[in-house]
């Protein structure tokens, strides 16, 4: 069944756009998110607890170095989001990423990138609620976890059924806070290190990004071990291409969002930990606690923990509330290739798929009630599963980008009006990196259970193959969307 089925069979307009060229498919979507939204919704997901909570533990195993392991990420990253934009200005359409897997590389491929974002979603969404639990606890101890935690939930399910544009706006003011708390933060270090004012004045110095056993002070290897979690602070990048099924107007406010990216990576990541690490030297962070935290304290600001809490809290439920938007759209996409359950087609008169999110909210509030019985370690197992399942994701962003310039090579298809630059090389590039990185988490003892849990999803999903295989005929193997095997996937 096609989206287009499936929008006239559920209430959608089913009207149907073609490739690059044509009008993008509106898929039954209201295109409720404008330039400003998608712009902030591309900002926030470029922040969030890995930067405000994770660059801790980079710092304590790479110290100045981190910065040189965000910036080559954040250039990969580029990579990544050009990769993607040229291939959302071909076809612009919600579950961009299952849809282009699916059109280059195979209905398989399409089927178990869509699940695994999905998985990426709901795990990231139980993390994000407990994580915004304990930080309610900072405040309100009385108040027990699971109270707060349930709250959130229902708060951010009901955003999510209400309207597309409620969701942007929400996230808007979400990504708004984080965008104003690491520019205010740098600002003040900046201060701090010109003017010499605060508690840490005396002590801040440019010098201490490499006075202290030098940039690498425990050696490349330590730093490029830290590689796997700079990575996780990147998840959600890629949020943006599920909203070219929603935005307004997607040849002109995805280019923007993504062109910014290099400005975004090159201020809140290289300049706030630039800034950070000068005003307060490496050796002094540790894992468990937040740098923006412990620097505020450093410099003497009052109640330095109380206003980085609120915006590391605002940073989880913004990634929650991205979690609750993906996996509706993705789930949606499944059903109407008939890869999911047809309920997850439907869209209810506000046009967002409530079923999907009613299914995937419902999952993540196990999640509360699993942290009562989960051990400490519990949040990093969860964390990694994620990376792993983000890799996969910009992974075949990647393979089928590559796929797409070949078909455009042999005329096959029409040009994107983005191309990205260097063209598929880029692409191989970033391929390298992330096969890179996914052996560094093969070598850590501790992130190596996320790779245990994707042999078993991999299991899951073959299985899930086999069945949907049986049950409904499909087309062949790499087919292309419509039934005939695509000339391009061999054409060089």
């Amino acid at each position: 069944m096609t989206s287009a089925q499936v929008d006239k069979e559920y209430g959608g307009d089913g009207t149907a756009g073609g490739p690059a060229g044509g009008s993008a498919p509106e898929e039954g979507y209201e295109r409720g998110l404008g330039s400003r939204q998608v712009q902030m919704i591309a900002i926030g997901g470029a922040i969030g607890v890995g930067l405000f909570m994770g660059a801790g533990a980079n710092i304590a195993k790479a110290g100045p170095s981190i910065i040189l392991m965000y910036a080559l990420a954040g250039v990969v990253i580029f990579f990544i989001m050009r990769a993607l934009g040229e291939l959302l200005l071909y076809r612009p359409v919600s579950g961009s990423f299952a849809e282009y897997a699916r059109e280059f590389l195979g209905p398989f491929f399409g089927f178990a990138t869509g699940w695994t974002y999905w998985l990426m979603w709901v795990v990231t969404g139980m993390a994000e609620l407990t994580a915004a639990a304990i930080y309610i606890h900072f405040w309100f101890p009385q108040i027990p976890q699971w109270v707060s935690a349930l709250v959130f939930l229902v708060v951010l399910f009901g955003v999510n059924l209400i309207s597309v544009k409620i969701f942007g706006e929400v996230e808007f003011w979400f990504s708004m806070i984080k965008v104003t708390a690491i520019i205010g933060m740098i600002v003040i270090g900046l201060g701090v290190l010109t003017l010499g004012f605060s508690d840490a004045g005396d002590t801040a110095a440019a010098s201490n990004l490499w006075a202290h056993d030098g940039i690498f002070p425990n050696g490349i290897g330590s730093s490029l071990m830290t590689l796997q979690g700079v990575m996780f602070a990147y998840l959600a990048v890629e949020l943006v291409g599920v909203t070219a099924g929603e935005s307004e107007n997607p040849e002109k406010t995805l280019p923007k969002a993504i062109n910014t990216l290099p400005w975004r990576i090159i201020v809140f990541y290289v300049g706030a930990l630039t800034v950070i690490l000068a005003v307060v030297k490496w050796t002094e962070f540790s894992a468990g606690a937040s740098p923006f935290v412990h620097a505020f304290e450093k410099m003497g600001i009052p109640l330095a923990a109380g206003i980085v809490n609120f915006v590391v809290l605002t940073a989880a439920l913004s990634s929650c509330n991205s979690g609750m938007y993906s996996t509706g759209r993705m789930l949606r996409d499944l059903a109407a290739n008939s890869e999911a359950p047809r309920l997850f087609g439907k869209l209810n008169s506000r046009k967002t798929p409530a079923f999907g999110i009613t299914v995937s909210v419902a999952l993540m509030g196990i999640g509360v009630v699993l942290n009562y019985i989960v051990p400490e370690k519990a949040f990093g197992y969860v964390t990694s599963v994620a990376t792993a399942a983000g890799i996969w994701t910009w992974m075949m962003i990647l393979i089928s980008h590559i796929r797409y310039r070949r078909g455009v090579r042999a005329g096959l298809l029409p040009a994107s009006s983005f191309p990205a630059p260097g063209g598929s090389a880029f692409s191989w590039v970033a391929v390298g990196f992330l096969a890179l990185v996914t052996c560094l988490i093969a070598y850590d003892k501790d992130a190596r259970v996320s790779l245990y849990v994707g042999a078993v999803w991999a299991v899951c999903l073959l299985i899930g193959w086999q069945y949907l295989k049986r049950r409904t005929p499909r087309p062949a193997e790499g087919a292309a969307p419509g039934g005939s095997t695509p000339e391009y996937a061999s054409a060089e």
